[in-house]
């Protein structure tokens, strides 16, 4: 991580990678180095470790544990800690959750839920997307109804990664049924365990158990866990969904899996040599390499424009998304090919390995994580949806 960087983000940059290989135990990061899932207790314990060292929520405001960063630096954090094969902050509560209440919500709600988010005392899950409601997320039906201090919401989410995990869960809910799409909506906080709140798992085609459907039959809850105003959640939404911008290139997770990739290359045969000393090889190596150092230049120049006119959204991020997607998906799919037919002997079922090859580490999840990034080009923003951005933003079609 040195592309362009003065002297204080170098040593910034330092800082980082010296405490990540050193502060987070060393048994947790050899499992994303291995290429092993991370169980939800490992997550909890580097999230705590990060929060002690105020390095778990760095971009919030620093009353509740921010740092007063530029965003080149939170930039390197969360490369240096994808390099270091170091589990992140959960998402839904340091990036979704945590900065919405931080913004929206009162003052109780602050109080109440920030520090355990930080400290991941409380796993959220995302209730956004329904069956008829995804990209076109104003679709959205489930509805909260008042009654007294109290809502009453039914409706069903789908997709809700790690539901299964989850302590609480936000919400978007209609609570204005003849408002028109985006108009009539609110953004609700749910204690998983409320009565009239069922999980159910949904398999999905790598044999893993991520996402579920979420359903709500007369869900009471207290009408003060409304964040923002009533009717007003799709401002929320679009300021949860803003937040993500340049992270989502993902361009430390990319350096992390080449890394991986040129292990197990070397280690593999290929006409009695090296598979790394493979012409052909090393050429989509290359290339995957260099298209990397180039979305990590664009990621740089943005973060450049960023710091020149802070809060103002940059077209070019949906650049990084969409090349970053596909740089994500093809680092993937050559480790499948480095592997061959022996991608085939590792499948996990419900989290527990079924073998029926042994694979080098560094490898074992090939073919699962494979299948499974294909959601890159569709979560944050499809692939399509940013192509036209890009379209009307900055070609101006």
């Amino acid at each position: 991580m040195d592309i362009a960087l003065g002297k204080e983000d170098l040593a910034f940059a330092e800082r980082m990678r010296s405490f990540f290989r050193t502060e987070i135990p060393a048994e947790i990061r050899a499992k994303g180095e291995r290429g092993e899932h991370v169980s939800r207790e490992d997550f909890v314990t580097t999230q705590q470790i990060l929060n002690a060292h105020g390095l778990a929520v760095p971009h919030w405001p620093m009353e509740w544990g921010g740092q007063d960063w530029t965003a080149l630096q939170r930039h390197i954090w969360a490369e240096e800690m994808a390099l270091a094969h170091v589990p992140p902050p959960l998402a839904f509560n340091a990036a979704m959750v945590g900065p919405v209440i931080a913004t929206f919500g009162s003052e109780e709600l602050k109080q109440r839920f920030l520090p355990p988010t930080a400290n991941l005392d409380i796993w959220w899950c995302q209730g956004f997307s329904e069956p008829n409601a995804g990209s076109d997320l104003a679709s959205l039906t489930t509805r909260a109804v008042r009654d007294g201090d109290s809502y009453v919401i039914n409706g069903q989410k789908t997709w809700t990664t790690l539901a299964q995990w989850a302590d609480w869960i936000f919400c978007l809910v209609r609570t204005d049924p003849e408002a028109k799409k985006q108009l009539g909506i609110s953004f609700v906080l749910v204690d998983m365990k409320t009565p009239g709140v069922t999980v159910r798992p949904i398999r999905l085609i790598d044999g893993g158990y991520e996402v579920n459907e979420v359903f709500f039959d007369d869900v009471r809850i207290p009408a003060n866990q409304l964040v923002g105003e009533e009717n007003r959640g799709w401002d929320t939404a679009k300021f949860l969904l803003g937040n993500e911008r340049t992270s989502v290139a993902g361009t430390g997770i990319i350096k992390a899996r080449i890394a991986r990739l040129k292990k197990v290359a070397a280690e593999t045969r290929s006409h009695g040599k090296p598979l790394l000393e493979d012409p052909l090889f090393r050429a989509r190596l290359t290339q995957l390499e260099v298209e990397t150092t180039a979305l990590t230049m664009s990621v740089m120049r943005v973060l450049a424009n960023e710091a020149k006119h802070p809060g103002t959204p940059d077209p070019v991020s949906s650049v990084l998304k969409l090349r970053g997607s596909e740089l994500q998906q093809e680092a993937t799919e050559l480790l499948v090919d480095v592997l061959g037919p022996a991608a085939l002997g590792y499948r996990e079922t419900a989290g527990v390995s079924e073998g029926f090859t042994a694979l080098p580490d560094g490898a074992v999840d090939a073919m699962p994580t494979y299948f499974n990034w294909r959601k890159a080009s569709i979560y944050s923003g499809s692939s399509e949806v940013q192509r036209s951005i890009i379209a009307r933003a900055i070609l101006k079609f």
